[in-house]
């Protein structure tokens, strides 16, 4: 008796995906949606407060923009490593409080302008990669889980942004101020540098090996290590980036509001989380896309702002962001849904 042997479709035998899949899958995509409704609630603001299209709005957009965009970057890379850092906004009140006293001090003893705020973004920066650094080793040596390490550093960094700057604002600079408001046509020359070092990042993610060690070591740590990644490592540096990032973002607030405080960066950490789920993470790791951040950092202030045009109190931007999180969840699971099923 013979075996008649049926034969089995490879993966070669599939045709190229249809027209129709093609279209459900770019109108079904997390970054077309992101576009629509980025487009969708700057026209409804705009609708409601003719102001809102105007060169000096779009200006004080793109400053706020520049505001969260570093620490939700920082919070894309952790993510995507299968990680999380609660530490940031700690960290942007912590290093913006010792960059104040940094500067303070410079300019006391007549150093130019310039000079102090350069100095100043490198102590930021530097109180930042010791916090990063206390995560990596509480993460990769101590074994603690990345929620757990980055709680401890959260809690002790706005301990000591309080008792650093006694509930007060460090330093006056007015001249900081004025200078982050210079620059070119809706760009201040602060926003420039912020959006140079964001573009940078992006480059990394997507594009290096750095970057792709992320996605694997996100995606399937055991078979990373398998594969030769030095995971401790890389971990590691994930973390000191988040936390030079967030300690630039502290120099932001510092250059904005011309001095430094403890209030400056609370919450903002769950803002940064929030926009990098709005675009498209995962926060099981191995899954996100820096445009997909941008698009959420931009949805998120575009609604901050927008709910001060119309009026509506500040009290609600909590309850919008949590809004945007639940729809933006649902999304990405009907979107794949739509997609297997066409």
């Amino acid at each position: 008796m013979s075996i008649v042997e049926t034969p089995v479709a490879s993966s070669d035998d599939v045709g190229p995906p249809s027209p129709l899949r093609r279209v459900v899958a770019l109108l079904t995509g997390q970054q077309f949606i992101l576009v629509v409704v980025l487009v969708a609630v700057m026209f409804f603001f705009d609708f409601h407060n003719s102001r809102f299209f105007t060169a000096p709005e779009f200006s004080n957009l793109i400053v706020d923009f520049c505001g969260a965009v570093l620490i939700a970057v920082a919070e894309t890379y952790v993510i995507i490593s299968g990680g999380i850092d609660l530490s940031v906004g700690s960290t942007i009140a912590i290093s913006g409080v010792v960059g104040a006293y940094v500067i303070q001090y410079l300019e006391n003893h007549h150093f130019g302008e310039l000079g102090s705020l350069l100095i100043g973004a490198l102590a930021c920066a530097g109180v930042g990669a010791i916090v990063g650094i206390i995560n990596a080793i509480l993460i990769t040596k101590a074994r603690l889980v990345p929620f757990v390490a980055t709680l401890v550093t959260l809690s002790a960094g706005e301990g000591l942004a309080l008792v650093f700057s006694k509930g007060a604002t460090i330093g006056y600079d007015p001249s900081a101020a004025v200078w982050s408001a210079t620059g070119f046509w809706i760009f201040t020359w602060l926003s420039v540098m912020v959006l140079v070092i964001t573009a940078f990042l992006g480059v990394v993610l997507h594009v290096s090996r750095y970057g792709r060690y992320n996605f694997a070591i996100g995606s399937n740590p055991f078979a990373a290590r398998a594969a030769g990644i030095n995971v401790n490592r890389h971990v590691a540096s994930v973390y000191i980036l988040s936390g030079v990032l967030a300690g630039l973002t502290g120099m932001v607030f510092y250059i904005r509001t011309g001095g430094g405080a403890r209030q400056n960066g609370i919450n903002n950490e769950l803002e940064a989380i929030a926009a990098v789920v709005i675009g498209g993470a995962s926060l099981f790791g191995g899954v996100g896309r820096f445009t997909g951040t941008i698009l959420g950092v931009a949805i998120l202030s575009v609604v901050g702002d927008g709910l001060f045009f119309i009026n509506v109190a500040t009290t609600w931007n909590e309850v919008v962001v949590a809004a945007f999180i639940a729809v933006a969840a649902i999304l990405q699971s009907f979107s794949s849904g739509w997609t297997t099923r066409v």
